[in-house]
């Protein structure tokens, strides 16, 4: 298709398509934008807004009564952030309806600017910084918010009862190796305007960067869980050293694994493991860390079930902190519904100094990148949980405990005390033996592991005493919880830093 072919569907876009638009249309501009050169498609903050500090830009606010759709009494309302600080570039926001296309045009009267001394009538139809759609999950007639796009590609959701935490991307490129990490945004999105008695929000969104374009369709499912059915196609201007699916992205300050030495709070994390299962049947745990440094680990496998970064301590006393409420804080579950092919999960985790960044990054890579042009198409399911987490069919980690007991250790040596409950273990007999397999397979040797059960709590404790061979390189340990010729338990995976990293 040529670029006259490409003006013309923007065209038609912007004067109202038919009420047939769907996501083959969006991938279709996806795919022609892919063949141009990149250009920001998205308007400039004005001066004045790109100045405002942090809580300036806060006290810009959307007017809840100007809310797209509750004049009608719709069960979705969707409300906008505005242009200003961090959110420099705008995106287009339309409706799509049973008469076609309706752009929702900026208006300054429907903010309130608070304290800001701003001259909004020089600027015109800014578009919008990203916007929120409300929904009533909780109880009472109040819509609370149930997801939000802003900023790049990210975007995040709420289960009834949760607070917000993690956060999900579009897409991730060159997170690990190539030139420096590339941030596609998305820079277009259409709303399903919805029917009286809708319990389903679709939202279509067209992602743009320097070396890729992409077209999502989001239909999202408010509830004790909530659920986003995820499809993408995404398309290559060139060559990437990384390309991550379902991105998902959060912070680990401190836990159980590695206290802080002066916080009050015992635990203070948005995720505290990332849990992955394979396709041949394995579950694998790992408890994520505040490295000094960068470290990155994968999971290569031929196939996939699924992948999250979870938030599995569920208790207020895990945390204390009676305004964060760490407790509450979504899981995310990655599900794929199509077939994906083999490839890898990557996890990176950064150093951070305090719980105000994101530190942590889980995705999928494909081992086999697509060439620019040819398109990438994928499915999943994403949840967004609380109560009704994901778990292993058997067996999972409850704690991971690092440190040494009443005998002190070399410096060389780490003892790790792990905690396991689920209901293959809960129906075992009271004489039942097992048994801890435990093994080292970098830079690692076992010296001592056992398990047993709690008695205060009904778990069954795995400990292990690891040396680290190389201290200047990470040691990987692997253990799970076996009776018999029966797999009890997922797979702890934990890696040990270089001692310097410590």
């Amino acid at each position: 298709m040529t670029f006259a072919r490409f003006c013309i569907l923007l065209v038609a876009l912007h004067a109202g398509m038919a009420a047939a638009f769907d996501f083959d249309d969006v991938a279709e501009l996806a795919q022609l934008q892919a063949r141009q050169p990149y250009r920001s498609s998205g308007r400039k903050a004005p001066a004045q807004l790109q100045a405002l500090n942090y809580d300036q830009y806060r006290d810009i606010r959307f007017r809840p009564d100007r809310a797209v759709w509750r004049a009608e009494k719709l069960p979705f309302e969707l409300m906008f952030f505005h242009l200003g600080k961090s959110q420099k570039e705008s995106v287009r926001i339309d409706e799509l309806n049973a008469d076609g296309t309706r752009h929702i045009p900026y208006r300054s009267s429907d903010f309130d600017f608070g304290k800001n001394k701003l001259s909004p009538q020089s600027w015109g139809d800014l578009g919008f910084g990203g916007f929120r759609a409300h929904y009533q999950l909780n109880a009472g007639a109040y819509k609370d918010e149930l997801v939000v796009f802003l900023g790049a590609s990210y975007f995040r959701a709420l289960g009834a009862g949760q607070r917000y935490g993690l956060s999900a991307r579009g897409l991730a490129i060159d997170t690990v190796g190539g030139q420096g990490e590339e941030f596609p945004a998305f820079t277009r999105f259409w709303a399903v305007k919805p029917a009286l008695d809708a319990t389903t929000l679709t939202i279509y969104a067209l992602l743009d960067s320097p070396r890729a374009t992409g077209a999502y369709q989001f239909d999202v499912h408010p509830g004790g869980e909530t659920v986003m059915d995820v499809r993408g196609r995404i398309f290559l201007r060139s060559s990437v050293a990384t390309l991550g699916i379902a991105p998902l992205t959060s912070m680990f300050f401190f836990g159980e694994n590695q206290p802080h030495r002066t916080d009050f709070r015992p635990e203070v994390h948005d995720s505290d493991g990332l849990m992955v299962a394979t396709g041949d049947g394995e579950w694998i745990w790992r408890p994520l860390l505040n490295p000094r440094q960068t470290l990155t680990t994968s999971f290569s496998m031929q196939s996939l079930r699924g992948f999250g970064l979870m938030q599995r301590d569920r208790e207020f006393r895990n945390y204390e902190d009676s305004e964060a409420r760490y407790e509450l804080r979504p899981s995310a579950w990655v599900e794929p519904t199509g077939t994906w092919a083999p490839g890898r999960i990557e996890l990176m985790q950064l150093n951070t100094p305090d719980e105000t960044n994101d530190n942590i990054v889980a995705y999928w890579v494909p081992r086999d990148t697509p060439a620019p042009g040819q398109p990438l198409d994928f499915t999943y399911r994403l949840h967004w949980q609380m109560q009704q987490e994901q778990h292993p069919p058997g067996a999972w980690v409850v704690q991971t405990r690092a440190g040494r007991g009443y005998a002190d250790l070399p410096e060389d040596q780490q003892q790790y005390v792990v905690d396991f409950t689920g209901p293959s273990l809960a129906a075992l007999p009271a004489d039942a033996t097992v048994k801890a397999v435990v093994s080292a397979p970098a830079n690692g040797q076992v010296i001592e592991s056992n398990a047993y059960r709690v008695e205060a709590t009904g778990a069954w404790r795995m400990t292990v005493v690891v040396k680290q061979l190389n201290r200047n390189e990470p040691t990987e340990l692997r253990g799970f919880l076996q009776s018999g010729n029966d797999v009890l338990s997922e797979t702890w995976s934990n890696i040990l830093p270089p001692l310097l990293q410590r």
